[in-house]
């Protein structure tokens, strides 16, 4: 089955200690998209400026990413641009225009509309909600959130998640949204405020994933050398929801474990290179490989289905 994909697209500049990148294919949907695209074919929904590169379109088309839901318009694609420490956890802004993105309506092309699986990957509330009102009752609905939707429209999002069947957060946002420090409270009060389950990422030291009387805790992939690690969540966010529409039923909590792995062994590929470049030439084989390591290493034991 086809995985709907909301978020930003943009174009990236990227300063790490030792290197610095400009004009980079970014945005939570572009990393999302392709994260899901190993998975199911994907029906993207965003918007673009006319400066946007024409190459994308076609990589996206061969990759299985259809995007008659993309609206390019006249103008400049959104822009971003940030700088990372030497630990590569902490990251500062030193830029954002939102150019054609600051008026951004999304509006479903018919063929959409039907999608069973949808992620709404980190945009604005009321926006995620917009394309939800143009849904037709999709069986599986995904939504990832941040610190500023938590600070600055607290009613839209807690709106939203009445209408989502998974929550995906950081661990620092987990704490912001529910005031608490232990992250297996933040995660069983969220999931009591409406979400199903909750996924709860944690960076370098893995994710949680919450069901109402199960619990999952996976470890990170460990990595000697990270280069960018823009995108990581919202390519964790992608892999997960892909996974579960390739399932093609109902996901079990099972099939949130398993895809809760896969969407951490494609966050590893992501931060290997700078934007989505190593994703570019990643194969089915190498995730398997990874997604086999990690297992092993997490003592993650298959559950038959």
């Amino acid at each position: 089955m086809a995985v709907l994909i909301l978020g930003s697209i943009a174009l990236d500049t990227v300063k790490t200690p030792v290197e610095e990148h400009a004009d980079l294919l970014g945005g939570s949907a572009s990393y999302a998209a392709l994260g899901a695209s190993f998975f199911s074919p994907v029906k993207l929904v965003g918007i673009v400026g006319d400066d946007f590169p024409a190459s994308e379109f076609e990589f996206w088309k061969s990759r299985g990413i259809e995007a008659e839901g993309v609206q390019r318009v006249k103008g400049k694609t959104f822009r971003w641009s940030g700088e990372y420490a030497w630990d590569m956890n902490t990251r500062e802004t030193r830029s954002v225009a939102l150019n054609v993105f600051e008026h951004f309506r999304p509006a479903l092309p018919q063929s959409y509309r039907e999608t069973d699986f949808v992620l709404l990957a980190n945009i604005a509330p009321a926006l995620q909600a917009h394309v939800l009102d143009q849904m037709k009752r999709p069986r599986f609905v995904v939504a990832d959130t941040m610190d500023l939707w938590i600070e600055t429209t607290r009613a839209d999002l807690d709106a939203l998640l009445q209408r989502v069947d998974l929550l995906i957060l950081n661990d620092s946002e987990a704490r912001e949204l529910t005031k608490e420090t232990s992250l297996i409270k933040a995660g069983r009060k969220i999931r009591k405020s409406g979400p199903k389950y909750v996924a709860i990422k944690k960076g370098e030291h893995g994710a949680l994933l919450f069901g109402e009387d199960e619990f999952f805790s996976c470890g990170a992939y460990p990595l000697e050398d990270i280069h960018d690690p823009t995108g990581a969540g919202d390519t964790f966010a992608g892999g997960l929801a892909g996974y579960l529409a390739s399932r093609k039923t109902d996901p079990t909590f099972a099939d949130l474990r398993r895809a809760t792995i896969y969407g951490s062994v494609l966050a590893s590929f992501n931060v290997e290179a700078f934007s989505l470049e190593r994703l570019r030439t990643l194969t089915m084989d190498e995730i398997a490989e990874r997604y086999q390591m990690f297992k092993a290493m997490s003592a993650f034991e298959e559950i038959s289905v």
